[in-house]
């Protein structure tokens, strides 16, 4: 019976260590020009992995009157998807903590996708890297 409590009592911990540990990239970011707000957060299914998905937009209507859709986007029949609620960063592994790599960032305005790393900089600011090829590279600077 005591051994079965103990395990009951493990298990419920377990969720709770992992939000105590959460890494630092984890939590709500406004990309570089403040149009947007990302959720980084495990993916839901890669709980291993980390993803990105748009909480927030600081235009939130299209000219239109409607939700601002993706409409940049390479595939015809993923263009009148709302922005909103997209998951524009996808895949990252953990390789130390504050920095995460292998991922897929994907730009809404251009509807491209670029090979990507996360990090943490010393204050505090999350530098989300973009890379079109080995060598070509640029980075942006989201805030919380």
């Amino acid at each position: 019976m005591r051994r079965a409590a103990a395990l009951l009592a493990l298990a419920l911990a377990l969720p709770a260590a992992r939000a105590l540990a959460a890494d630092p990239v984890e939590g709500d970011w406004w990309n570089d020009d403040g149009e947007a707000r990302v959720r980084l957060a495990p993916c839901a299914t890669a709980p291993d992995r980390l993803c990105g998905r748009v909480i927030g937009l600081k235009t939130p209507k299209a000219e239109n009157g409607g939700p601002v859709v993706d409409e940049n986007n390479p595939d015809p029949a993923l263009r009148s998807r709302p922005v909103m609620g997209l998951e524009i960063l996808s895949g990252y592994r953990q390789a130390a903590p504050g920095r995460w790599e292998d991922g897929r960032a994907y730009d809404p305005e251009s509807g491209k996708s670029y090979r990507s790393n996360l990090e943490i900089r010393r204050d505090g600011k999350l530098k989300v890297e973009g890379c079109l090829a080995r060598f070509v590279c640029g980075s942006k600077t989201w805030t919380r």
